[in-house]
């Protein structure tokens, strides 16, 4: 079962993130990784293995930011790799998304997207919510609203947690 951590705050979250999701590392995953919003936008990082592999990549040019999500996942759909492990973003990285369950109807979505010119990276359902929730931003420039929206058309039992780099500390 996926793991889903939020902080929205005035700390630096990537600590707090990072503490949320080994204190889930009892229900197993395959990768993990994080979205912080560090005042120029959206950085992710994201492992597959386990926790120590997305720290050692931390080291390097780690985001600071006071809000973020974190994730750990267990892959159902696309292998468990760096491609396919969560925060999962669109093309102009305008909102970063995890997902814990299973999104139904993504093939029907993320056809239409791709008629629409969306291009995925990745074997996920949850990628094909993060495209549609930027689709809808741009009808919708409320954050609350284009996840709504978005939720109104999937099929499925799950989670999210959802951040914008348009709406700075909201969740």
């Amino acid at each position: 079962m996926c793991g889903i951590v939020g902080y929205v705050g005035h700390r630096d979250c990537l600590p707090i993130l990072i503490e949320g999701i080994k204190r889930l590392e009892y229900r197993g995953y395959d990768s993990a990784g994080v979205a912080v919003e560090d005042g120029t936008g959206l950085k992710v990082v994201k492992a597959a293995g386990k926790i120590r592999s997305l720290e050692a990549k931390l080291q390097t040019g780690a985001p600071v930011g006071t809000f973020g999500i974190a994730h750990t996942r267990w892959a159902t759909h696309g292998e468990p790799n760096d491609l396919n492990a969560h925060p999962h973003t669109d093309e102009k990285c305008t909102v970063a998304l995890v997902h814990n369950g299973i999104i139904e109807n993504y093939k029907e979505l993320k056809a239409e997207l791709e008629a629409l010119g969306y291009r995925f990276e990745s074997e996920t359902d949850t990628e094909v919510v993060a495209h549609l929730v930027a689709r809808y931003l741009v009808e919708e420039p409320d954050l609350l609203g284009a996840v709504q929206r978005a939720v109104g058309r999937l099929t499925g039992a799950y989670s999210l947690g959802v951040i914008s780099r348009h709406e700075p500390g909201r969740l």
